[in-house]
């Protein structure tokens, strides 16, 4: 796993002056380069330059190992929310299979992928796309508990398809978000 850009830590900055923040978030204020290693020295961990684009740089107090370990397990988070699974039916798929799929797909959706259902016609099969858009009505009922419909079907030659997301957990880190800041 490889971080897009080297950070700068301890020495290798090069500002003059930085916007400190302390191990525990807050920000300290705009510190000279000097008092802030100082500081980061003082406390048995390293200043990491967490934004250098920003002016004045914006480095923060904090242990540089495990900074960049939460950065990376951030990343592969959000590289494992970003996966797309596929289902593939037939209009001719029996309900013994059509109910197997639809477990799977459920699967798929509780673990946080979005999935991707995908009807195939098979030579004549297309004048009945009837029969495909009523399928894929099945599996939008069957996962509305726990799913959204992300893109409409759309028929895309011999095929139509409908990408379905996992609708946000509840208990998770993001509920009650929005009424906390409304006090």
């Amino acid at each position: 796993m490889v971080i897009r850009r080297p950070l700068r830590v301890n020495e290798e900055i090069r500002a003059r002056e930085v916007l400190l923040i302390d191990a525990d978030g807050r920000k300290v204020g705009v510190t000279p380069i000097e008092q802030a290693l100082a500081l980061a020295q003082e406390q048995g961990v390293d200043l990491v330059e967490v934004a250098p684009e920003a002016s004045p740089v914006v480095c923060k107090v904090v242990d540089y190992g495990k900074y960049r370990y939460q950065l990376e397990k951030r990343e592969k988070k959000q590289r494992k929310s970003a996966r797309l699974k596929e289902m593939k039916f037939t209009i001719q798929t029996g309900e013994h299979d059509f109910n197997t799929k639809l477990s799977r797909i459920r699967e798929f959706l509780e673990d946080g992928d979005k999935v991707r259902v995908t009807i195939f016609f098979k030579g004549r099969q297309i004048i009945h796309s009837e029969k495909g858009q009523e399928m894929l009505r099945r599996v939008v009922e069957e996962t509305q508990d726990i799913a959204k419909v992300d893109q409409e079907a759309v028929s895309k030659g011999r095929t139509l398809q409908m990408l379905l997301t996992p609708l946000p957990r509840r208990g998770g880190k993001d509920e009650g978000k929005d009424t906390q800041g409304s006090g």
